[in-house]
């Protein structure tokens, strides 16, 4: 299926490491250009080598993104670069562990790295969208749905990447912008093989009980999962898909994990 990405030009931020780089690749495979927006230079520079290495299209836009004036910035760099944005994916974000003993300040600055920051790339592309027509895709979590404990301000602001989504949807369906979401749930990237073996004290027993808690498959997801979803749901093979949240997630959050699924 050839899903029209052909030089067009998609900004993912943290758009280097884990689901981010997957999805970054996944564009450059459909021959679209990717604006890697990264905080690491060195660790988004390497990326996008090994991406051209390959014949891709990409190149890094190094920023803080709860930097006001570092985030207009590399927005103009890409405007005077490329002339266009088709495609913003709002995927950069941390699971802080910010919870409701940690008080106020440090909520606030939860909310700034995971929802604030999502606004403020969004307004910034935004002119570049309407022209172009194009398209936001927010990469959320499953959190916003299930909580998890412990994460007062992640959980609060992957609810409002599922609020904003659909209110953006709505607010730009007559400039002909779609707004939609992707949600997973347990992906197996290098952060949570990290997250598994120091929090664990014993990795293997918890990645399996993991995978038995996910009905479709009992496997995790795959970063190429979500990023195929997330280039498709980009594409002109989406082209009337708005204001939607997709959980990928072999049916993790939404159904009865307690039943016993028998292989057929």
């Amino acid at each position: 299926m050839d899903l029209g990405l052909q030089g067009k030009v998609a900004v993912v931020t943290g758009g280097a490491s884990g689901i981010g780089a997957a999805i970054s690749r996944a564009f450059t495979e459909e021959g679209a250009a990717v604006v890697v927006a990264a905080r690491r230079r060195e660790q988004a520079n390497e990326f996008v080598a090994d991406l051209r290495s390959a014949g891709r299209s990409a190149r890094v836009a190094q920023v803080e993104l709860t930097d006001d004036g570092q985030c207009r910035e590399a927005f103009r760099l890409i405007g005077d670069e490329f002339g266009r944005i088709d495609v913003l994916v709002n995927n950069a974000g941390v699971n802080d562990g910010v919870s409701l003993e940690a008080g106020a300040n440090e909520f606030r600055e939860s909310l700034e790295k995971n929802l604030v920051q999502v606004y403020r790339c969004t307004h910034l592309a935004l002119p570049f969208l309407k022209e172009s027509r194009g398209n936001i895709v927010n990469i959320g979590s499953k959190v916003a749905a299930t909580g998890q404990g412990g994460t007062s301000g992640y959980a609060a602001s992957k609810g409002g990447v599922n609020a904003l989504t659909r209110e953006w949807a709505l607010h730009l369906a007559g400039s002909g912008v779609r707004v939609n979401c992707v949600v997973p749930a347990e992906v197996l990237t290098p952060l949570y093989r990290r997250w598994l073996r120091s929090s664990a004290a014993d990795p293997d027993a918890a990645y399996e009980r993991l995978c038995g808690m996910i009905p479709l498959g009992r496997r995790m997801t795959t970063a190429e999962e979500i990023a195929k979803t997330v280039v498709f749901v980009a594409s002109s093979a989406s082209s009337h898909t708005t204001g939607q949240i997709l959980h990928v997630d072999g049916g993790y959050t939404h159904l009865d994990r307690a039943v016993s699924i028998p292989d057929r």
